[in-house]
């Protein structure tokens, strides 16, 4: 019996001494790297080590790993950011997404989609963040930032979202620079009426924290031309969020008669406006995207506008959305780039969205499905909107492995050796 623990432990000992010796916590060898930042599109290895990406470079060697994640035929990217998304999830049955039924705890549907980071889109107001801060943020693994609602309510609905008042400019900086470690944006949401107030406080807001603007019309009658909020009221860097809507109560991007892009979003584009999809329950038409897509207006940045309503609905989640632009047109590397680098930049994140050295250890192992060997007879997957228009797309996407701050916390497959899925 002493023998044996005496064994047991010179094997513990001497496991410890070569986990030890090893380099890296994780090396993910074999897979196909698309690292937009860099500019890398090819078959590479990617070292970590605890929360800091080491090394890109072909041919690691996958003995100075602790674990090892074979990512062979697979594609290895920066762990996606979703930069729309709503996350206040609570018990107060009134208040939709402020602390209500209508948000969505992130650690439940991120990491088996490939995310790492979520933005949540202004769903706490000043007067609601420190909750939000401590029930959601500070309680999941999945990294949550927020756009700071410019209503101190937050998402509460109704007349809440209506109530000019309680947009304070300057309360909303001063809690937005309380915490700049999660703050990223701020917020205008659901604002109906022809009244451009609700974007001038959001975007005083901005400018005394320093930090860009998020604007979703909630509609109006007439509508608020768009031409105006882009040239007139928002600044370089603020973001146009839900860019392909068609609805009655907003005016959309392209001409619908014409099918083209109107001219002055060309040039509200090269002032810096940035486009961003947050896809949501009816806030996407293929009407809307795929003229744009046709005629090369991509989305700065795909988000989904995830909530109880959109994840069963058309949207699904963020894989859904990106595979749906890749149907449309778009190339993987730009899909990529728009679901990882450039919502790093959109909200000042510059240490996430890559895999540069001494980045954060945040990786996505993705798979592309093919239509013709997983749809039979029609060899294509379908997408929709919530109209009912209905694409066919060759491929899909699927997460096989997430990494977050370096540990997996997500494995289809059992890829990874030995497989430690860690659970905090």
């Amino acid at each position: 019996m002493i023998k044996k623990v005496f064994i047991a432990a010179a094997l513990f000992c001497s496991a410890g001494v070569a986990a030890q010796a090893q380099k890296y916590s994780i090396v993910i060898k074999g897979g196909h790297v698309i690292d937009p930042k860099n500019n890398i599109n090819s078959v590479m290895d990617v070292a970590l080590k605890g929360d800091t990406v080491m090394l890109v470079a072909k041919n690691i060697d996958a003995r100075e790993g602790v674990q090892v994640v074979n990512a062979k035929g697979l594609f290895v990217t920066p762990g996606l950011i979703d930069m729309h998304s709503h996350n206040f999830f609570g018990t107060k049955m009134d208040q939709t997404y402020s602390n209500g039924p209508n948000a969505l705890p992130p650690d439940g549907f991120t990491f088996r989609t490939g995310v790492t980071t979520v933005v949540d889109a202004g769903c706490a107001g000043w007067k609601s963040f420190p909750d939000f801060k401590k029930q959601t943020i500070d309680a999941s693994r999945t990294r949550v930032l927020s756009f700071l609602n410019i209503v101190g309510e937050g998402m509460r609905g109704g007349t809440y979202e209506q109530n000019v008042e309680d947009m304070d400019a300057a309360a909303t900086a001063k809690v937005a620079k309380e915490y700049p470690e999660y703050i990223v944006g701020i917020k205008l949401a659901h604002f109906n009426g022809y009244n451009w107030a609700p974007t001038d406080r959001a975007v005083e807001a901005g400018k005394l924290a320093n930090i860009p603007v998020m604007i979703d019309f909630g509609g109006s009658q007439p509508v608020l031309p768009i031409e105006e909020l882009f040239m007139k009221h928002l600044r370089p860097g603020d973001i146009f969020t839900h860019c392909f809507g068609q609805l009655a109560s907003r005016e959309p991007i392209v001409d619908v008669k014409a099918g083209k892009v109107k001219p002055f979003v060309y040039e509200a584009r090269k002032k810096g406006i940035i486009f961003d999809v947050g896809y949501g329950g009816i806030s996407f038409a293929f009407s809307q995207a795929i003229p744009a897509i046709k005629t090369g207006f991509y989305p700065n940045t795909i988000s989904t506008d995830i909530h109880t309503g959109s994840m069963n609905n058309a949207m699904k989640d963020m894989l859904n959305v990106m595979s749906k632009f890749l149907a449309m047109g778009m190339d993987l590397p730009a899909v990529i780039k728009a679901s990882t680098w450039a919502p790093a930049q959109a909200i000042h994140r510059e240490e996430l969205g890559n895999l540069s050295a001494g980045s954060r250890a945040d990786v996505s192992v993705l798979r592309v499905l093919d239509g013709k060997f997983q749809m039979n007879d029609t060899g294509t997957f379908g997408f929709f909107d919530y109209t009912g228009a209905k694409v066919q797309g060759k491929q899909k996407l699927e997460a096989e492995v997430t990494i977050r701050a370096g540990k997996v916390v997500y494995d289809l497959n059992g890829l990874t050796n030995p497989i430690v899925v860690s659970r905090r």
